[in-house]
């Protein structure tokens, strides 16, 4: 059994990470300057609905608009609707709450402003497929995309290519508005354009580099889409006239919410170190690297010393090979890590500071030393839970789920490796 303090310690980390990160404080510091004209608001992601929320307490009732988030992620509104689709891999609710925002943005004047409110998971949310591409084209490409392991950034690179809303093409419906995108960076590097594959933020990247990237990262596209990217229009381009008048601003990042879980373990009287917030690559081999910083910090005192909490984020990736079981790439990372410390006085947390890791209900999950152990003396092997992604199935199995729910943020992954 893990140490309750443990987890308390841990659980404190996460929750100063996902309050650093509220959506109120947060918008307060970047509200646009009122427009002569109409102020419409929209959004998209997994805490779109808690944004929407912060905002109508913020500029008060001269709002309209709508925004979409994951079923089950909603809450109450005044002014804004609330739509709900279906998140990782998209429903025909989602194909409506595009259509939905694009009818929203037409039409516009330039005295009127569009406050676009965007964070993690708006990808999955707004399917838009172009010209003879459908829903189930769309459906299939996400698919292929989230079992590929490719960085975040090449899945976008190349759904931006193959909708009609993503990589600047909602902004460039609401032209000759003011579009101002306030955005919650889920993503290594707070690249503004990456977030949900950028509705109302363009990139430099092209069509020819798409290509590249999928010959590169050997993805295995469904044939229609491959088929369309041979001669799909370019996306819109930063310098497009469309956008001149537009503004982005990140207002909360995995940056700044570790940096709040690092003066939350200070009060605690354990000293942090920030690794990075912007970790990269395959789940199981970051919680292998990470597992042996841990373990040279534990046995011999470095890089690391003793009493420390060791912090980082990102988003790592999960290649599936095979027939895939329950998981996440937190809880795989963790699975993986927990074999590297085995028989180690060290404790772990890693979750999705959305609240929710993969398709499942639970955040991540808590590991230490005796994990491996105690899944043997269960009767399940540890290894053979690893190879066939099925970390969720594991630490249920032995009570070490981490379920906050829905926290109406994202800021991406969390992880924090406690060793007294």
């Amino acid at each position: 059994m893990i140490d309750p303090d443990d987890k308390a310690f841990l659980t404190r980390l996460f929750e100063a990470a996902v309050t650093a990160a509220d959506p109120k404080s947060a918008l307060a510091k970047h509200l646009p300057d009122r427009p002569k004209g109409r102020t419409i608001v929209i959004g998209a992601g997994k805490g779109a609905a808690q944004m929407a929320a912060a905002f109508e307490d913020l500029w008060g009732d001269d709002i309209e608009g709508l925004v979409v988030t994951r079923y089950g992620y909603s809450c109450p509104t005044r002014h804004l609707p609330v739509l709900e689709a279906a998140h990782p891999v998209p429903d025909p609710a989602g194909l409506k709450a595009s259509s939905a925002l694009i009818e929203t943005v037409s039409g516009l004047t330039s005295d009127d402003l569009v406050v676009a409110l965007m964070c993690g998971g708006g990808s999955a949310l707004l399917p838009a497929p172009p010209d003879d591409l459908t829903l189930e084209d769309e459906q299939a490409l996400n698919k292929a995309l989230l079992s590929s392991g490719a960085p975040i950034s090449v899945m976008n690179a190349i759904r931006k290519h193959v909708s009609g809303v993503k990589g600047g093409r909602l902004a460039q419906a609401a032209f000759p508005a003011q579009v101002v995108s306030l955005v919650v960076s889920d993503v290594p590097g707070d690249d503004p354009s990456q977030v949900a594959s950028g509705p109302t933020v363009p990139d430099e990247l092209r069509l020819s580099d798409a290509r590249q990237l999928i010959a590169a990262h050997n993805i295995q596209l469904p044939e229609n889409i491959r088929l369309y990217l041979e001669s799909a229009p370019e996306a819109p381009s930063p310098d497009d006239p469309d956008f001149a008048n537009n503004t982005v601003h990140v207002i909360a990042s995995a940056g700044l919410s570790l940096e709040a879980a690092a003066d939350a373990a200070r009060r605690d009287g354990i000293t942090p170190v920030i690794l990075s917030d912007a970790i990269e690559g395959e789940a199981r081999d970051v919680g292998q690297v990470i597992a042996a910083i841990s373990r040279e910090t534990r046995m011999r005192n470095r890089p690391f010393t003793a009493p420390v909490v060791i912090l980082s984020g990102g988003e790592t990736s999960v290649t599936v090979r095979g027939d895939a079981g329950r998981g996440g790439r937190n809880s795989e990372f963790l699975l993986s890590f927990s074999g590297g410390i085995e028989g180690l006085a060290i404790t772990a947390l890693a979750a999705d500071t959305d609240g929710i890791d993969g398709s499942e209900y639970n955040a991540g999950a808590f590991a230490d030393g005796n994990s491996w152990s105690r899944l043997r003396a269960a009767g399940i092997d540890p290894q053979t839970m690893l190879g066939a992604h099925n970390a969720y199935t594991a630490f249920e199995a032995l009570g070490d789920l981490f379920v906050p729910g829905p926290t109406g943020t994202n800021v991406n992954d969390f992880r924090a490796i406690l060793i007294r």
